[in-house]
């Protein structure tokens, strides 16, 4: 254990976590939601400061970012935890399991050794990822600021339910981010995932005025947020904070507790497409369908594929500039 960022100390031993629109209030003994952050003594302590418990190399539009050092790899890790309790989460062996097992187990790790290591392997980047990284900040912003120093860029991929507090410390490191925009329901949220939606909207706004890249990405599960009345206005918002975000619509499988809805079918994926694309989305992708056109990124100018994917694997990249070799249209992607 040791000390946390981002709490306000309260009378009577209380203390007032400031990392996620949560703002857990605790008393003695008492976890915040996140299971990783925990009153004691009259201060708040993170259980994961340096307890890695997933270490990858993965390929960096496995995040997926496709506008951010494409074919790139990214030395991606994570602790246990998450501040959300989501239905369907992929990873909830790791994000649910303080909150399962009572125990917050992993590695215990330098900053400076992930650095080395990202290095070592040809990294560009460290991806915070497989669970949500606000729970371990203190591990993100050490290990961060010491990529940064070396070159390396950093990224989360988020619930985006951080504070706005936490955003203004965010930026200190943090280069790219993808954030889960899991629906356009306040409903939805509260039943599905225990947040609610409007910290996520903002957090998307307030993470591309800050200047950090941002990538959208929506699990659309069938008959729970794959209405078009919903989807509609889902890409109407992103637009309207950049019509150049890249939205991603990917598609879901059964898992954890929600093993009641069937696989989208690729043509549900293409109803999404089409409706971003409709809302002024310059970059839609659809996701977890290996193979499909809309994986590649194409010229909004003249159309041509500048990106060739299949995957999360990069088959041609013909940009050496963030503009289209063919026409001279700009193409925002971020190659260094």
């Amino acid at each position: 254990m040791r000390e946390a960022s981002l709490y306000l100390t309260k009378p009577g031993g209380q203390v007032r976590c400031q990392l996620c629109s949560h703002y857990c209030r605790l008393r003695e003994g008492q976890f915040g939601l996140c299971r990783v952050r925990k009153c004691e003594g009259g201060r708040l302590v993170t259980l994961v400061a340096d307890r890695v418990a997933a270490l990858h190399v993965d390929p960096i539009e496995k995040k997926p970012l496709f506008h951010f050092l494409p074919g790139s790899t990214s030395l991606s890790l994570a602790t246990v935890g998450c501040n959300f309790r989501c239905t369907f989460c992929q990873n909830h062996a790791l994000s649910q399991r303080p909150a399962t097992f009572k125990d917050c187990p992993g590695d215990p790790v330098k900053p400076s050794e992930l650095v080395h290591l990202a290095m070592d392997r040809g990294c560009r980047s460290l991806s915070y990822t497989y669970t949500e990284p606000t729970v371990f900040y203190e591990l993100t912003r050490e290990a961060g600021l010491a990529a940064r120093a070396a070159g390396l860029k950093n990224v989360y991929v988020s619930n985006g339910y951080m504070s706005r507090e936490a955003i203004g410390e965010m930026t200190d490191f943090l280069d790219a981010i993808n954030i889960d925009l899991k629906s356009f329901s306040d409903d939805f949220y509260r039943r599905y995932c225990g947040g609610r939606l409007q910290p996520v909207l903002d957090s998307i706004r307030d993470l591309h005025g800050a200047g950090v890249w941002v990538e959208v990405t929506t699990l659309v599960i069938p008959g729970l947020n794959s209405d078009e009345r919903e989807l509609r206005p889902l890409a109407e918002y992103i637009a309207s904070v950049s019509p150049e975000i890249p939205w991603h619509v990917s598609a879901f499988h059964p898992d954890y507790q929600l093993t009641d809805r069937p696989r989208t079918p690729a043509g549900l994926l293409e109803t999404a497409y089409r409706i971003g694309r409709e809302a002024g989305l310059r970059y839609v992708y659809c996701g977890n369908v290996p193979g499909h056109e809309a994986e590649s990124t194409r010229c909004p100018g003249c159309g041509a594929v500048l990106i060739e994917r299949t995957g999360f694997w990069v088959r041609s990249l013909r940009l050496k500039a963030p503009a289209c070799p063919d026409c001279g249209a700009a193409v925002p992607v971020v190659l260094g």
